[in-house]
């Protein structure tokens, strides 16, 4: 009897099996580059990555048709090669065309442009097309080649498929571990890019003949893509607004951060007068798009008019401000605690949480962010703030500054999660939250999202306020585990003393003529049911159709 055929493949199982590793590899690692790509300027919300992530899979489908079709009208190692090598060279040739795009759509962003910043949106996503169609290709192409015995094809797809699903594993943790974050992302398209055209050119010469005579007519490709990468890590991706100047950007594995120095003052028109609100040397960070200003540092200044300014006002709810120990989730670069640290002094202890380690570098480096009575943790902010309590820690104050439209972690919003924030706050501590709204065309403010979450932490809190920020959208809630009114902070304003630092008289002003009545919603954020990306989505939408702002 004779024995059952062994599974063969053309051109040396290694090579193909290299060819596909790589392949899949690349594949995740573009798509996941894609998204940081989109995210430096349409930020990093879900509705961003529903698109990556949906039109990437559509365009493999695609691949999957046309590499199998393919495959069987000509089975041959050259065409697969390719393939490769041209799936590989478009692939790096992405940030480099996709640079005037995007220079042109975050300065659509900045002004509000909503059409113009959807369209570039789309057309960036389209370069994508052609690229992630061939690198579909290549597994259906491979297997095809691979089969030389019917009764072996399961086996031998499965491997491919196997192999190809392992390299794509390698293609979703190098990239946000290490390649983007040291790299940068043009430098992350360059490196797969030039790995899979490497593999490309070396299964075509390996097939001698026809393929290396094929190779030598496509060796233009690695120079050219060279020189074009190099070209397009020129520059910066979103240059600084018009009067400030980039101290600092870096792609960390969170985030595209940019420092910003302010070189002429800010201010606005006021009764005819023009009022200075920021001063030349104001440092500013942004993240991603660059829509929010995330941390604002002066090295002769510590009242700014923001979101930062109000939390100093929080503790002055009680009729007996306590303000011994501190916790900030999402510390940034550190704005709320150079505020304390500098309003009630080094004996306030901080406990500053932040998840991305390259945000806490730039409040060391730009931002002064080295108070000795600030302890910095690098953590997710439930899981570091739980922790914290199970060690015992308990707070005067925790002040949340982690979440801005359209980024809202879902789990620091939840029932559950203040119920835990509640067990880390002394008697009377309080827990004082920055959420953000926007404003429709008719003129009329958009509070789901806020009205939302007063029901929330009505489930948890006795009193919960609410304090419109001035002259931007954001709202801080303030919760406090025992009644509290807004009339107490209006006695303690009434007895600060005349020499109390005039931030601290500032903040208070603007937190009473910013108090608004707490209305909650139907809405209830629970761990099992936290429906907040479809609000977010929905103002997100109403924005880009030109209905809100």
């Amino acid at each position: 009897m004779q024995a059952p055929s062994q599974p063969r493949t053309t051109n040396g199982g290694r090579m193909l099996t290299l060819a596909v590793f790589t392949s899949g590899m690349t594949t995740l690692a573009v798509e996941l580059t894609a998204s940081r790509l989109l995210g430096n300027v349409f930020g990093t919300s879900n509705l961003v990555w529903a698109n990556v992530i949906g039109l990437m899979l559509l365009y493999l489908t695609v691949g999957y048709f046309v590499g199998g079709w393919l495959a069987d009208r000509a089975p041959r190692p050259t065409r697969l090669y390719q393939i490769i090598a041209w799936g590989a060279f478009l692939s790096g040739l992405v940030p480099l065309v996709a640079r005037p795009v995007l220079s042109a759509a975050a300065n659509a962003v900045s002004g509000f442009e909503a059409g113009v910043a959807l369209g570039s949106f789309v057309a960036v996503l389209v370069l994508f097309a052609l690229p992630v169609t061939l690198l579909g290709c290549v597994s259906p192409f491979a297997v095809r080649l691979a089969v030389r015995d019917v009764g072996a094809a399961g086996k031998i797809s499965g491997r491919l498929y196997a192999i190809s699903t392992l390299g794509s594993l390698v293609g979703t943790f190098l990239p946000t571990l290490f390649t983007i974050p040291q790299l940068g992302t043009a430098a992350t398209f360059f490196l797969f890019a030039a790995l899979l055209l490497g593999v490309g050119l070396l299964g075509l010469l390996t097939l001698g003949g026809d393929g290396r005579a094929i190779a030598l007519r496509l060796a233009w490709m690695p120079p050219v893509l060279i020189i074009l990468t190099l070209a397009a890590q020129s520059g910066v991706l979103r240059p600084p607004p018009q009067g400030s100047r980039l101290l600092w950007d870096h792609d960390s594995a969170y985030n595209y951060i940019q420092v910003l120095e302010l070189e002429v003052p800010v201010g606005q028109m006021v009764d005819g007068t023009f009022v200075v609100a920021w001063e030349a040397g104001t440092r500013e960070l942004r993240l991603n798009e660059g829509q929010g200003i995330h941390s604002v540092w002066h090295p002769q200044r510590r009242y700014f008019g923001g979101t930062w300014d109000m939390f100093l006002a929080v503790p002055y709810f009680n009729a007996q401000p306590q303000i011994g120990r501190v916790c900030i989730v999402g510390l940034a670069a550190g704005t709320i605690s150079t505020q304390y640290t500098e309003i009630f002094g080094e004996g306030v202890q901080i406990d500053g949480i932040e998840i991305d380690p390259a945000i806490v570098e730039a409040g060391r480096r730009f931002f002064g962010m080295t108070q000795p009575n600030l302890r910095v943790i690098v953590e997710d902010g439930r899981l570091a703030l739980n922790h914290l309590a199970r060690e015992g820690a308990r707070y005067d104050l925790i002040a949340m500054d982690a979440y801005r439209v359209p980024y809202v972690p879902w789990h620091l919003t939840t029932v559950e999660f203040f119920r835990e924030a509640r067990t880390a706050l002394t008697e009377h501590g309080i827990v004082a939250i920055n959420v953000g709204r926007t404003v429709r065309a008719d003129g009329t403010q958009d509070r789901r999202l806020i009205e939302a979450m007063t029901h929330t932490m009505q489930q948890v809190f006795s009193s919960v306020h609410t304090i419109d920020v001035p002259d931007s959208f954001n709202t801080l809630l303030i919760g406090t585990p025992h009644p509290t009114s807004i009339t107490t902070l209006v006695a303690n304003r009434d007895r600060l003393p005349e020499d109390a630092p005039a931030p601290l008289r500032r903040a208070i002003e603007a937190a009473i003529s910013g108090a608004r009545p707490s209305i909650p919603s139907d809405v209830l954020f629970t761990d099992d049911r936290a429906p907040v990306e479809t609000i977010i989505n929905q103002m997100v939408i109403d924005y880009l159709l030109g209905s809100a702002r």
